[in-house]
């Protein structure tokens, strides 16, 4: 579980492919003060699992499924990536529930300055736009951000000085791809109701009076 607060921007050092599945091997500082092998980091908002660990860099495998669904697939030497440490059960929680499953891959269709702010308008998959909430949360490439626009396959999100100086979204212009990780409360709060609504049409086809018509009932 993550949180959508980066916490240091990585340098590819290298990356192997075999296949649809890759190696990746990654410079960092501070995340590497407090990681184990076998820990979880995500980058670019991928939950990965750390194999290897050296003093200025670790390595992690992306799966196919990994390779088919996410960005990481396009992933070259020196490219800069979010990282972020999985959420330590005492530390502070200042984004939103992050779990590093991405659901999908966006384009960025549109990059505009506005005062103090940077303005991203983002394509999403349309099979998932029954989860984008103005003022909702959504992760993008792991950052935790605040949806200000929506339309049935775009989503506007905007970050601040801040955030453009410590996160990679600031060097990605218009037509580069983005992973995307919708707010998992409202996944599975459409889950409990599609069940819901399921159940209750059930019901409703073993009423007494469908059974009656039917001659289960006399």
């Amino acid at each position: 579980m993550f949180t959508g607060i980066i916490e240091e921007l990585g340098t590819v050092n290298s990356a192997v492919k075999y296949g649809k599945t890759i190696k990746l091997t990654i410079k960092a500082s501070k995340i590497l003060k407090d990681i184990h092998l076998g820990d979880s980091i995500s980058v670019n908002g991928v939950c990965l699992t750390v194999t290897e660990i050296n003093s200025d860099e670790f390595s992690t495998d992306v799966m196919p499924e990994t390779f088919k669904s996410t960005s990481l697939s396009s992933v070259k030497e020196q490219t800069k990536v979010n990282l972020e440490r999985a959420l330590a059960v005492n530390g502070r929680f200042g984004g939103h529930f992050v779990t590093g499953h991405v659901d999908g891959i966006g384009q960025i269709l549109k990059k505009a300055v506005k005062e103090n702010a940077i303005y991203f308008d983002i394509s999403v998959p349309i099979s998932f736009s029954h989860l984008l909430l103005m003022k909702g949360s959504i992760a993008i490439d792991g950052i935790s951000l605040t949806i200000f626009g929506v339309t049935d396959d775009s989503v506007t999100v905007s970050i601040i000085p801040h955030t453009a100086k410590e996160t990679v979204l600031d060097m990605k212009h218009v037509g580069d791809t983005v992973n995307i990780e919708f707010d998992m409360l409202a996944k599975y709060l459409f889950s409990f109701m599609k069940r819901e609504q399921k159940e209750t049409s059930r019901k409703q086809i073993l009423s007494e009076s469908f059974l009656q018509e039917h001659g289960f009932l006399s």
